[in-house]
């Protein structure tokens, strides 16, 4: 289908229906920056009939990533810890696409759909982008697992529970330890989260696995910095680190840096880990379409703004999330969490709202609440306020305040339903195939399975079952 097609119908779907000429705010993104920005610009505009709210994402759905963990250990279900974005909003007119560039100049967003492609102008643009894990630090992160998405958390679910039921068959004692090496790089609040997250979720299973031992199942966590989790309390850490380095099989490493990653390989300085589950979680950084804006950045690639989250070259293009650097009164970035876009989103749609009518934006000020951490088996720390907590108490808040930031007592409901029935029963090891039916009989009939590009890599080696 041609371009121009696609900008006729889109002009046609998008208001045209109207002879009020509108101020169209334009919304990049559809995480907590870009939802919530789309949802207070709402509740400020009501009524009126000169602003167009529009909100472009890639999924139709906001993901609640702090629950992220337990989807992938399936304390939750995949549906979950996310909520769609149509339900969510009232008046905001929903685009599902991806974003393949912006032009300033022209005030253009370039979007793409599978085989089609189209411009939306626009009057103000937010950019709610977000960040992607980073792939350039380390050679070789290719061949990594990342855990940024849905998508991330099924696939790393199913290869770990795949690992669990080749080493079940396996005889060979080596090629056993290489199934059941998990290596995580990156010892920050989510590389720690998700080592305490499969830890829990290797010993609950485990059990099911005859001729597989807890204590067979390793876990690696690489930080190359001298502690781990440097972005919260230093006690807090220490007890994170504490908990976690007496479960079985925990190889928790400080001042570890990994020079590359091969398939099945982790290089470090003096050593090389052979295992077949890697996790990359060492960092992230801003979505690409915002690296190739001719925008002032900061040294990590984050569009630069002023207080109110305006770029300072472009008066119509403002920036909030993982993809901006605000600068708090004092002069430091505030730093990417949610508690802090959801807030941001908030002040953003009020400025926006004060420029359209001629009002001067006001300055972002926000004093952080504290910090949240799960470590599995019940146990999370915190920060809140000046207050340090951590064990069972942390664990209840923590899990209290994620479920009111849920829309709707009815996806509340079934969230407290799935995390009642983990505390009662064991996880369930059932994974969730992404092979069609047509690609798993082609598979069977070369005796290939690798045929398919969605079907996971599986060892050439014949199987040999024990006795």
């Amino acid at each position: 289908m041609s371009q121009t097609a696609v900008v006729s119908r889109e002009h046609a779907a998008l208001g045209a229906d109207s002879h009020t000429p509108k101020t169209r705010i334009v919304i990049l993104g559809g995480g907590f920056g870009g939802a919530y920005t789309a949802r207070h610009l709402e509740k400020l505009c009501q009524g009126r009939q000169d602003v167009e709210i529009i909100l472009v994402s890639r999924d139709n759905f906001l993901l609640m990533t702090p629950l992220l963990f337990e989807v992938c250990s399936g304390t939750l279900d995949l549906r979950h810890c996310s909520f769609p974005i149509r339900a969510f909003l009232r008046t905001t007119r929903f685009v599902e696409a991806a974003v393949q560039g912006i032009d300033l100049e022209r005030r253009v967003v370039h979007l793409a759909v599978p085989g089609e492609s189209g411009d939306l102008s626009y009057d103000q643009l937010v950019l709610a982008l977000g960040a992607m894990t980073n792939r350039v630090m380390i050679p070789g992160s290719e061949h990594a697992f990342t855990f940024k998405t849905l998508a991330d958390a099924l696939l790393l679910r199913n290869h770990i529970i795949e690992r669990l039921e080749r080493a079940d068959v396996e005889v060979d004692p080596e090629r056993k330890r290489r199934l059941l090496t998990f290596v995580i790089i990156g010892g920050g609040l989510v590389g720690m989260e998700l080592f305490g997250e499969l830890t829990a979720f290797a010993d609950g299973i485990a059990p099911l696995y005859k001729h597989v031992n807890r204590d067979e199942i390793r876990f690696v966590l690489l930080q190359g910095a001298d502690r781990i989790m440097p972005e919260i309390d230093a006690k807090l850490a220490d007890y994170g680190a504490r908990v976690l380095g007496r479960r079985s099989g925990a190889d928790i490493r400080t001042n570890t840096h990994v020079r590359a990653i091969e398939p099945g390989k982790v290089h470090l300085q003096q050593e090389t880990i052979t295992a077949e589950t890697i996790i990359l979680a060492a960092g992230i950084v801003p979505n690409p379409v915002v690296a190739g804006l001719p925008v002032n950045k900061d040294k990590r690639g984050h569009i630069v703004v002023d207080g109110t989250m305006r770029c300072p070259s472009h008066a119509e293009l403002w920036a909030l999330g993982d993809c901006a650097s605000i600068p708090a009164p004092d002069g430091k970035p505030y730093p990417n969490l949610a508690q802090h876009a959801l807030r941001e989103a908030k002040v953003l749609a009020r400025n926006i709202v004060g420029a359209l009518d001629g009002r001067a934006p006001q300055p972002f000020v926000y004093d952080t609440l504290g910090m949240m951490g799960s470590l599995g088996h019940s146990k999370a720390f915190g920060q809140l306020l000046k207050m340090r907590v951590h064990g069972v108490i942390a664990w209840f808040v923590r899990r209290t305040y994620y479920l009111l930031q849920m829309p709707g007592w009815s996806r509340r409901l079934r969230i407290m339903i799935d995390w009642t029935f983990s505390l009662l029963f064991r996880p369930d090891i059932v994974k969730i195939s992404l092979d069609s039916e047509a690609a798993l009989l082609l598979g069977e009939a070369v005796g290939d399975s690798s045929i398919n590009p969605n079907s996971e890599v599986r060892h050439s080696k014949q199987i040999q079952m024990t006795k």
